[in-house]
């Protein structure tokens, strides 16, 4: 059995592994590199594996930074089965067509300035096309539903709670070359319990012999969810007693349903006064109405919410306004607070939010909310470090505007969320690889897995790096 980690090794994007065994060639994960724009555009075109290469790819869960390669895959000639759950595959049908939208866009505008230079033009990574054959590949499994990729090889997904529809999954693998049977696990994003809307992450009591866990948050805690709940309702009452905008960049999947829902609450109680919220990205209201066609992935508190609210809408209330024209958006760069705009993406890198940041970042009375890990080199990393000038659209925009930052309404597990991940396995796994974190973040959750659990064989992987178990 061979792995080599060709993404997500000593950073937080770009997941992707490769399992060989018994002849087959298994892919975990197949996500797009985020960060320094030139940097991304490189490393998401050089560091790729060719797809005729590859047997079958197993995805953990939607987000880009997971799933964003699959149409290159595909375009460079992957055939095989792309394995998920349902609602990851709905979820995947419109975020996939969502980045080659925006590849295509970006591209169409940086060959007009490359054309008049004379200077060789741009493709994207992969096109709407790309997208589309793609889908034809995906199928669609439910949890705790075993099934055989191949001789040898069974395949189950357990719910990692980390977003709609993510995945843990593990391989039992008669391995013939060596005659062992193994367990591999691979535990995608865990998420964390008490989290709103999804289920608590399952564990995985039986344990593995091989593991491969992320640790973003290997060296840092999360305030209680509640806790979470009061800053947010703190921050949009001092936001609107300033007369200011609160503008929230937040993934359109899983972090902007969190926000909305969590406002819902505050405002069924008269928390907090009955300003104009607006979700204003396009993905996020399809992705959005994705979240209301799965309810058999949401938890006993949605459930019950769902009982008692007027609506019956946990996604709706009073004041609360999806746009989605170009018109629209620009007529909220115009508009007075106070209000609340929620916005794409959450890495401020793209999208909606680049525009309401040009026209508010400089006003005081405004606030930015930070409500999820921002890459390094990324726009929301140096908003986070309070850096006094940033550039947006190649201008520069001093920061005025006051930046909080809640870490509570990560869906990922924090340290000890992580260390748990593993203290419930019955079997301990005699190989462990750290991935999918920044370096400190890594380091440490690898020392406390081997001092605190007395684990063995803990790696953490240089990227490209092969191991042979």
């Amino acid at each position: 059995m061979k792995i080599t980690f060709h993404g997500a090794a000593r950073t937080v994007t770009g997941s992707q592994h490769l399992l060989e065994v018994g002849g087959k060639t298994i892919m975990l994960d197949c996500g797009m590199y985020q960060g320094k724009r030139k940097e991304a555009f490189e490393r998401n075109r050089s560091e790729f594996c060719q797809g005729k290469k590859i047997d079958v790819l197993i995805l953990s869960h939607a987000h880009i930074d997971h799933s964003g390669r699959i149409p290159c895959l595909v375009r460079n000639g992957f055939q095989g089965d792309i394995i998920c759950t349902s609602a990851t595959r709905d979820l995947c049908a419109v975020m996939l067509m969502d980045s080659a939208f925006i590849q295509e866009k970006d591209v169409e505008f940086v060959n007009r300035k490359r054309e008049k230079n004379g200077q060789k033009l741009f493709e994207p990574l992969y096109t709407e096309d790309d997208v589309a054959r793609s889908m034809e590949q995906f199928v669609g499994l439910s949890y705790n539903r075993s099934h055989q990729l191949f001789p040898g090889v069974r395949l189950t997904l357990m719910d990692a709670g980390h977003m709609l529809g993510s995945a843990h999954i593990i391989l039992e693998i008669d391995d013939e070359e060596t005659g062992k049977s193994r367990r591999l696990v691979f535990s995608g994003d865990i998420g964390r319990p008490g989290i709103p809307i999804i289920r608590d992450p399952e564990p995985i009591i039986a344990g593995a012999d091989i593991l491969i866990m992320e640790s973003t948050y290997g060296n840092r805690l999360h305030p209680p969810y509640e806790e979470t709940d009061q800053e947010l309702e703190r921050i949009v009452r001092e936001t609107a007693q300033r007369g200011g905008t609160l503008l929230i960049p937040a993934f359109a999947v899983g972090r902007t349903q969190q926000l909305i829902y969590t406002l819902n609450k505050l405002h069924n109680r008269g928390a907090i006064p009955g300003l104009p919220v607006y979700v204003d990205s396009p993905l996020a209201t399809r992705t959005t109405d994705i979240f209301r066609l799965h309810p058999e992935t949401y938890d006993a508190e949605i459930r019950n919410f769902l009982l008692t609210d007027d609506d019956r809408n946990p996604f709706a209330f009073p004041n609360l306004h999806y746009t989605q024209s170009v018109e629209q958006s620009k007529a909220l760069n115009v508009r007075k607070g106070p209000m609340i705009i929620i916005s794409a993406s959450g890495m401020m890198e793209g999208g909606r939010i680049l525009h309401h940041l040009c026209s508010r970042i400089e006003d005081a009375r405004n606030t930015i909310l930070i409500t999820g890990w921002q890459a390094p080199n990324t726009l929301g990393r140096r908003i986070v470090e309070k850096e006094p000038v940033v550039r947006i659209y190649g201008e520069e925009y001093e920061l005025r505007a006051q930046v909080e930052v809640q870490t509570g309404f990560s869906g990922h597990a924090d340290h000890d969320g992580l260390m748990e991940f593993v203290r419930v396995m019955e079997k301990r796994p005699g190989h462990t690889f750290i991935v999918h974190g920044e370096e400190e973040a890594s380091q440490a959750l690898a020392q406390d897995l081997q001092n605190d659990l007395g684990l063995a064989n803990v790696v953490i992987p240089e990227s490209l790096q092969s191991f042979v178990l």
